[in-house]
């Protein structure tokens, strides 16, 4: 066997397929696209859906690639166990309906026992086949020549994940030796079975059945393979280390963290384990932070906050108290810089952004431990030595506060975690998730009929908005037919076509098709599995037939408006670039008649003094009416003139390159304006946040920026009207009105007070002792809580000793406040509890401090109820 380095590992399997005529797809982002199904991509398949069920034929049918993917779903194994990672590097090969088991199995023995690549002993090899799959099995034993007793039938060898491609699968096993399990009465001491002996290397799937909706199982059209090969866990095979985490890839993420701890690795459980924590998830959030994610509260940011938090918790194992992960981010860089040059070049702002988080989550970690004293001396009261369930949550999901780090601090206090109580609120957390969740088929059964549409249809539309042309073909019910009748909707082919294609955020043209016998309308536009405009019409009027000559015309003005929107989210995104910086990237975008929609990576909300330096930008480079060119470059050109590209798109040899002057250069299949002076005017209508570090911005050019002026102009005009002034002093009068507001509420407010002052000095004679201690529960009638509060601390001047508890009617609700004098609070009296007591009887909570609290309820019937509660409470903490 060789001794091989993580990144010849991985280009030694990119190579040996594209020596088997596979076409290498690069590393996706770790960020999704047009997958509403992901929270991340996943595994080395998950980017290549539209492949495997068939929405699009590529141009090889054979691929290989090594894809960045991150899994949280067990995070908290991560750095206890030998395996376990958030961020993990899936090898990969495919077929789409070309090649099957016999190669696919083949292949992969001659990859990892052939001299000239891997070079492993057969002989510490074995696999698994499904007891059904009799093929494989065939294949493994008399082609490949793997002894029977190394072939073990599996029956969880069968990849399914609900409706879409599935099939059998055969994984490969390596034998790393005896000293890790030689127990022959091991009843799991087996290739397949829970042990550290055998070691999965490689699964090869056989996608050849289509799981329907109805849960039946039919063949699929085309046959697929799938395989995913860890390339941790290979690697780890290779240079022959105990865990992943003493490779190559982790081994000086560990190095640098032992100088910073001044720990070293090897010599603890505990410390190791925090080792392996820190190198996993600074992997996975220097990855995720420069594919566009950010740490927030939500989505994908919650899961990055998560790991960092994780990570700090964890550091203090090594003694580490302060922000470091991110200087663990160089190492990161360097590991990866074959492959993954993009984190070398956006490092200093994945240092900066975890910085920021780590320095964030100290403070936080100060509160946590405030609140933390805080319930411990709470329980302690009660005699308890249990912490709630539910405040472990608030800890976690509030404050970031990890269960682990609540659970290190409070044993030391002798208290333990109510697990039920957590568990009840995470489960609570999970099911509101699932709730939220979009549902959406994460792959698609295969459409057979659009799959065998390979008829040519040349879009013309960036020349021409209307063409006579051939209909070709016509598809209904997933049918070809001959003929479509009024009343039918249809999907047609066209010979030619002047209709866009949704895609790239610009939505399709819509139009007229019409023929001697019938017309259409067309409704929309999709691209079909073999690149062509598939147009899906209303039959209005006759019939349309297959092969008759057709005319065609787009709606002429939304395609202009089309038009102006797009080149405007062109400028927009590099006026973002140079307002907000480089780290700005599209994640989304709308481009309609009415407005475009941009959603783009920035952590913060874009302030309005930002907004306006945008928007000038954008306004300056249409008043300047600067040519629009569209040019056709290889993609190594259009990278050198600097064009930005979208999506992580997948792009052929030659690309379509926008660009207006040099100021905005992108890859854009899309229809633009032929001068940016053709845009008129740009106006931002709208900045919210849409998700984790993605912001949104809503504009509008042309017509619609004219008709949001007229719009905003009424407004003001509407508003001065109201004002009884002028519109160029609607500023002045509104300040005015405030002003006269402010001193009436003044004036109500010392009214109230002395109002209040009258009602406290007469309440006074209803002063009550109960066993020997001073009671006034009043109902008494004073503007809101505010004056109820101070209502009470004038009483309790009044009353050298005593408890004091008053309510109050506001509408349909009760509000009450109480306070206990300083002596009585010495011998365990609390206004707290006594809130508390009171607020229960009227149907409502509350509390506060031992000298005062305040609370509501929504039972006004039950006041003198709750005044009354007053005195069972004295009862009782004389009696207790």
């Amino acid at each position: 066997m060789k001794q091989l380095q993580s990144h010849e590992v991985r280009q030694m399997f990119l190579d040996f397929f594209k020596e088997k005529k596979h076409g290498v797809e690069p590393s996706r982002s770790l960020v999704p696209q047009d997958d509403p199904t992901l929270l991340w991509i996943n595994s080395g398949v998950a980017t290549l859906k539209k492949y495997f069920d068939g929405r699009i034929v590529p141009d090889n049918p054979r691929i290989v690639n090594a894809q960045k993917s991150i899994r949280t779903n067990d995070i908290e194994n991560v750095g206890f166990t030998a395996r376990h990672h958030t961020f993990f590097e899936m090898l990969g090969n495919f077929s789409i309906g070309d090649y099957f088991k016999e190669e696919a199995i083949e292949w992969a023995w001659e990859f990892l026992t052939s001299d000239h690549w891997i070079g492993f002993d057969e002989d510490k090899l074995a696999v698994t086949v499904h007891p059904e799959d009799e093929e494989a099995y065939d294949i493994w034993l008399n082609k490949v020549g793997v002894p029977a007793e190394r072939i073990i039938r599996i029956e969880e060898n069968f990849w399914d994940i609900g409706e879409g491609p599935s099939g059998p699968n055969t994984e490969i096993f390596y034998d790393r030796g005896e000293s890790y399990g030689n127990d022959l009465n091991d009843p799991e001491l087996y290739p397949g079975g829970e042990n550290e002996r055998y070691l999965e290397i490689w699964n090869l799937v056989f996608s050849q059945f289509n799981h329907n909706p109805d849960d039946t199982y039919s063949p699929l059209p085309k046959k697929n393979i799938d395989t995913g090969m860890g390339l941790e866990r290979i690697v780890s095979v290779i240079q022959d280390t105990k865990t992943n985490f003493e490779t190559d890839l982790f081994k000086p993420i560990i190095e640098r963290t032992e100088k910073i701890s001044n720990v070293t690795y090897g010599q603890s459980i505990r410390q190791d384990t925090a080792f392996k924590v820190i190198a996993d998830h600074v992997r996975t959030v220097a990855f995720a932070i420069g594919d566009g994610a950010l740490p927030s509260n939500e989505g994908r940011g919650y899961v990055l906050r998560r790991l960092l938090r994780r990570a700090i918790r964890f550091a203090k194992d090594l003694n580490i108290n302060e922000p470091f992960m991110y200087q663990l981010v160089d190492e990161v860089a360097s590991i990866m810089f074959e492959f993954y040059p993009e984190v070398h070049e956006k490092k200093d702002f994945i240092k900066d952004v975890m910085k920021k988080e780590e320095q964030r989550f100290h403070e936080t970690l100060q509160e946590g431990l405030a609140i933390l004293e805080k319930v411990m001396k709470s329980e302690k009261e009660k005699g308890s030595n249990v912490f709630p369930g539910e405040e472990v949550f608030t800890l976690y999901d509030t404050y970031g506060f990890p269960k682990e780090l609540t659970e290190e601090y409070i044993e030391a206090e002798g208290f333990s975690i109510d697990e039920p109580g957590f568990e009840k609120e995470m489960k609570k957390q999970r099911d509101r998730a699932r709730e939220a969740r979009q549902k959406v088929d994460s792959m698609q059964v295969q459409d057979q009929v659009l799959q065998q549409i390979h008829t040519k249809s040349e879009f013309i539309g960036f020349e021409k908005l209307a063409v006579d042309t051939t209909l070709d073909v016509i598809v209904k019910d997933s049918e070809m037919i001959d003929e479509a009748q009024t009343g039918d909707v249809a999907t047609l082919v066209l010979a030619q076509t002047p209709f866009y294609a949704e895609s790239g955020g610009q939505i399709a043209d819509k139009g007229i098709i019409t023929t001697e016998t019938g017309k259409a309308s067309v409704m929309d536009v999709q691209k079909g599995p073999n690149g062509q405009n598939l147009h899906q019409v209303d039959v209005i009027e006759g019939t349309l037939k297959s092969g008759q000559s057709v005319s065609t015309e787009v709606t002429r003005y939304e395609r202009q408006q089309v038009i102006k929107n797009h080149t405007a989210t062109h400028l927009l995104h590099q006026a973002l670039k140079d307002v907000l910086g480089d780290h700005v990237n599209q994640a989304g975008s709308l481009v309609a008649p009415d407005r475009l929609r941009f959603d783009f990576t920035h952590f913060n909300a874009v302030s309005e003094e930002e907004l306006q330096q945008i928007e000038t930008i954008v306004n300056e480079k249409v008043w300047a009416s600067i040519p629009v060119a569209i040019m056709h470059k290889t993609l190594d050109e259009a990278k050198q003139m600097g064009a930005m590209a979208l999506f992580d798109a997948k792009y052929g040899e030659e690309v379509r390159v926008v660009a207006v002057d040099d100021y905005s250069i992108e890859l854009c299949g899309g229809c633009h304006v032929g001068n940016t002076a053709e845009i008129g005017l740009f106006k931002v209508t709208q900045e919210t946040g849409i998700g984790a570090g993605t912001r949104r911005i809503e504009a509008c050019t042309g017509p619609g920026a004219y008709e949001y002026y007229q719009g905003r102009e009424q407004l003001l005009n509407d508003a001065a009207h109201k004002l009884k002034t002028k519109t160029e002093q609607v500023p002045q009068r509104i300040d005015t009105l405030f002003q006269e507001m402010k001193d009436l509420q003044k004036e109500t407010e010392s009214l109230s007070a002395k109002l209040a002052n009258v009602e406290s000095a007469n309440i006074l004679d209803e002063v009550e002792i109960i066993d020997g201690v001073n009671l006034l529960a009043q109902k008494v009638d004073v503007s809101d809580m505010n004056a109820l509060r101070n209502m009470v601390d004038e009483l309790k001047q009044k009353v050298d000793s005593g408890i004091i508890l008053l309510a109050m009617e506001n509408g349909d609700k009760v509000q009450l406040a109480s306070g206990v004098s300083k002596d009585l609070v010495d011998r365990g009296f609390h206004a707290g509890h006594v809130i508390k007591e009171a607020a229960t009887r009227c149907g409502g909570g509350g509390g506060g401090r031992p000298d005062m609290a305040q609370a509501g309820g929504k039972q006004p019937e039950k006041i003198d109820e709750a005044l009354a509660s007053a005195k069972d409470y004295i009862k009782t903490v004389l009696t207790s």
